[in-house]
């Protein structure tokens, strides 16, 4: 194995035990001690791959972006519908959480209190790009579709991401027992009809 590929493992393994440390105590703060012990490796060690806690953490981050929007990206080419298409990005939030329960302290910022305000503002990021997208969907259904939203745009994404964070900060509450997917489906059956209404089509267009 080459030395490059051997930091990659080192590293990942370094983050994998990270996530570990947050899903175990998802309220309280991980040290670097309490990494190194998990890994069986000093703290210097730690550094030699990334050069402080922060930058850890942030690779965690880059993991969930990497994961929700690669897979969103696909929802998008293979799901035309927008009502489907927001059930799925938020179902896909939701099932990555559930199978991730080490990621959701940063997803709902537990795991970052006392840490730098660099790293709130990237997980506030990551909301705003899918509020973004939410809006997107809205915007093409509109368009394509001739939905009438049942209210505002911004009424309805900051709706859906509150319920997401509801769910996640549930998950963590319950001990990571209630799990975020549960009557996700039942659920949306009641909000869908009163976010998305199809528009009458003009009375000229009508054959």
């Amino acid at each position: 194995m080459s030395r490059v590929n051997a930091n990659s493992g080192r590293r990942r393994e370094i983050l994998e035990a990270l996530a570990k440390l947050f899903e175990a105590q998802p309220c309280g703060r991980v040290t670097t001690a309490a990494l190194a012990r998990e890994l069986g490796i000093s703290e210097a060690a730690l550094y030699r791959h990334f050069p402080s806690k922060a930058r850890m953490i942030e690779g965690l981050i880059e993991f969930i972006e990497d994961a929700l929007f690669g897979r969103i990206r696909v929802i998008l080419q293979e799901t035309p519908e927008a009502g489907a298409r927001l059930y799925q990005i938020a179902a896909l939030v939701l099932l990555f959480a559930e199978r991730n329960p080490g990621m959701v302290p940063l997803l709902t910022g537990d795991a970052l209190v006392g840490e730098t305000d660099r790293l709130r503002l990237r997980i506030g990021q990551l909301y705003e790009r899918l509020e973004t997208q939410f809006r997107q969907v809205l915007r093409e259904g509109e368009a394509r579709e001739r939905l009438a939203p049942g209210t505002t745009s911004s009424a309805i994404t900051g709706l859906l991401l509150a319920l997401i964070e509801g769910k996640l900060r549930r998950f963590a509450r319950s001990g990571f027992a209630a799990r975020p997917t549960e009557q996700w489906p039942e659920q949306w059956s009641l909000l869908a009809p009163a976010l998305l209404v199809a528009s009458p089509q003009p009375a000229s267009s009508v054959r």
